[in-house]
């Protein structure tokens, strides 16, 4: 397994990471992503560190706590052994202090995930949307609190626009305040927005981008293909409407170019995606998730080869969106190019 900095932070992560979401699953979004107890979470979490996945990621939200009570059941015994990841400030219940990042929020919500987990730290925190009610100042201030305290290591962030990830770290500075060094992104060779500021903020900010969903929703995992219809056993039936849209001839596009690649390395179509992102700048760790054994070890083989130029640039073509507002306008004027490089191919 690749180690890479997360950020400009001095925390070592996986390049694969493993996403809790599948645990304890219940209710119309996270019962479809998977429903793994104790003991078959366990099994997952021994696979991943025989392969060197040592980042867990959850939050608190994914099924009303569950998925943070089987992680930490599943890690029992092996603290030491694990970085987690958790995220708070989505809504956990109907009250007026039940969504946010206010003191008591952050506070309530810090010590309920450790129980939930059966620690004393969280190593990195992450904020899993912008309170635009709270003042940033309380945000990080609390945030400073926690890691002063040692209940949490890092900070970072998690469906932030850039204005308000660039506001919170100029505050951060101000007050000499923990910076962010994450951003929780969704990033796919079908979803590629993050590389049109998100990604050159975290180049200039020092944020590594841990990534969710790398294959576009459940969208790349191979059981896609032109011309073939849905397989009734996808979970897409019942989760499409809750993610990223995707146009159908665009994803279709980049398919066919991933089925290409695939028969060419003898890889399968989410290993190939997987090892796509791997490659892009500032990516610290792709999230990974799993239902069962087979899909983990699957998603495992994402790493330990490379795509050759030639197939990273057919990626990049069969992938290309236009260029939104204010990147198009001058983008193809050779002069400008040179003080706003492409990041999308």
């Amino acid at each position: 397994m690749d180690y890479r900095s997360l950020g400009r932070s001095g925390l070592k992560v996986p390049a694969l990471s493993f996403g809790a979401g599948t645990f304890g699953g219940s209710g119309p979004l996270f019962s479809n992503w998977g429903n793994s107890d104790a003991i078959e979470a366990r099994r997952l979490v021994d696979i991943c560190l025989d392969a060197g996945v040592n980042l867990f990621d959850t939050a608190d939200v994914y099924s009303n706590g569950a998925s943070e009570e089987v992680l930490g059941e599943a890690i029992k015994g092996r603290r030491d052994e694990v970085l987690i990841s958790t995220k708070t400030s989505l809504p956990m219940g109907d009250g007026p202090n039940d969504a946010g990042s206010s003191r008591l929020r952050l506070l309530r919500s810090v010590d309920d995930a450790l129980k939930r987990l059966q620690t004393d730290h969280i190593d990195l925190l992450q904020l899993h949307a912008f309170d635009a009610a709270t003042p940033i100042e309380e945000v990080l201030s609390t945030l400073d609190m926690l890691v002063r305290s040692g209940k949490v290591r890092y900070v970072g962030v998690s469906n932030f626009s850039g204005w308000q990830i660039m506001k919170s770290l100029a505050v951060a500075d101000r007050y000499g305040w923990p910076r962010y060094v994450a951003n929780q992104v969704y990033y796919s060779l079908i979803g590629r927005d993050y590389e049109w500021d998100l990604m050159p903020l975290g180049q200039d900010q020092g944020l590594g981008a841990i990534v969710w969903s790398p294959l576009g929703w459940g969208r790349l995992t191979g059981k896609i293909r032109r011309g073939v219809p849905l397989p009734e056993t996808s979970r897409l039936h019942a989760t499409a409407s809750f993610g990223p849209p995707v146009e159908d001839n665009y994803m279709y596009r980049v398919i066919d170019v991933l089925e290409m690649i695939a028969n060419e390395t003898a890889k399968t179509v989410p290993q190939v995606a997987l090892n796509w992102l791997l490659s892009r700048p500032t990516v610290s760790s792709v999230i990974i998730g799993a239902r069962n054994e087979a899909q983990l070890k699957d998603n495992l083989g994402a790493v330990g080869w490379s795509l050759t130029r030639e197939q990273i640039a057919a990626l990049d073509q069969a992938s290309a969106v236009s260029a939104p507002y204010p990147h198009f306008p001058y983008r193809q004027q050779e002069g400008f190019a040179r003080l706003d490089p492409p990041l999308v191919g």
